[in-house]
């Protein structure tokens, strides 16, 4: 039996795809200051999308700026805490505590969105966190230590404000679901993430050297990829539907942690990764059931003969 695959799911995988390899190239360029890589990123992102917005005839300000700027200055706030967790914290331990971040968009969408949470996505949700707390529990053993404790809970808290910060963004992406091209949306998070970091190179300012650069074009492209194809999984699809899926991207975290930068995880890692992906194949199915049950009910008023 053929299993159809919804689009919003498909760009939601391949999503996680290029922020994985996002991951690695900002762990790579540890040495830069994390606005600074954002500052580059931000220049290559403004420059391909306008380029794609005008190829396609779509203007590029779009329409409903308010939601735009929200999602934008959201945008850049949670990336800004996230490079610097990247930064301070070993890969996956940055990357669990992202994600926290597809919880609080389903929960904050209950309110934002309108869009109910279903008692068993509670559970399933549960899962998949359950998962996340044991894979940090259980790895990564090496890999760029934090710090002294305190600075160590300090980024630990960085990031859980990424996360946050992320859950409202992403609700602002769907609350523009049909009303702004998926590359408008795209386009705003450079918009302002550019002069921001542009104002913090001003006081902290290291020229890329060598490889350097090529680390850099590469983060652009990756993150350019992974933020087009998540804008559009959050446009087409439920968000406690598509969210879970960014947990999939964990285990490129601990792959690439530990084939490129020496981070070693423990047993328990394991078992965190069979209810990650319990929890997420357990939502998928259940909101896939739910959702063709409801399809298949005759419109209320109807007679059924």
């Amino acid at each position: 039996m053929k299993i159809e695959v919804p689009p919003g799911v498909r760009q939601m995988l391949l999503s996680t795809v290029l922020f994985a390899g996002m991951y690695a190239c900002v762990k790579q360029l540890h040495h830069l200051p994390a606005l600074e890589i954002i500052f580059f990123r931000s220049i290559f992102s403004i420059g391909a999308s306008y380029a794609a917005l005008r190829r396609l005839g779509v203007a590029p300000f779009g329409n409903n700026h308010r939601l735009l700027i929200s999602r934008g200055s959201t945008g850049a706030l949670a990336l800004a805490c996230y490079f610097v967790s990247l930064h301070h914290l070993p890969l996956a331990t940055a990357v669990t505590v992202q994600y926290l971040a597809p919880i609080f968009t389903a929960v904050l969408g209950v309110w934002l969105v309108r869009e109910p949470v279903r008692g068993w996505q509670w559970v399933f949700f549960g899962l998949s966190f359950g998962g996340v707390l044991l894979v940090q529990q259980g790895g990564p053993a090496g890999g760029t230590a934090a710090g002294p404790a305190g600075a160590g809970l300090a980024f630990l808290a960085i990031g859980v404000l990424g996360a946050l910060v992320s859950g409202l963004s992403y609700n602002a992406i769907r609350r523009l679901r049909g009303r702004e091209h998926p590359l408008v949306i795209v386009f705003y998070l450079p918009l302002i993430s550019l002069p921001l970091a542009a104002v913090a190179c001003l006081f902290d300012w290291q020229t890329p050297r060598g490889t350097d650069w090529l680390w850099l074009l590469a983060c652009g492209a990756f993150t350019q990829g992974a933020q087009l194809t998540m804008t559009r999984a959050y446009q087409l699809e439920r968000l406690s539907r598509v969210a879970p899926l960014n947990y999939l991207g964990m285990f490129y975290a601990l792959g690439l942690g530990y084939w490129f930068f020496a981070e070693t995880f423990g047993p328990l890692a394991y078992g965190g990764m069979a209810l990650v992906l319990l929890g997420v194949g357990l939502n998928a199915w259940y909101t896939t059931r739910v959702d063709a049950r409801a399809a298949a009910l005759p419109p209320a008023g109807e007679v059924v003969a």
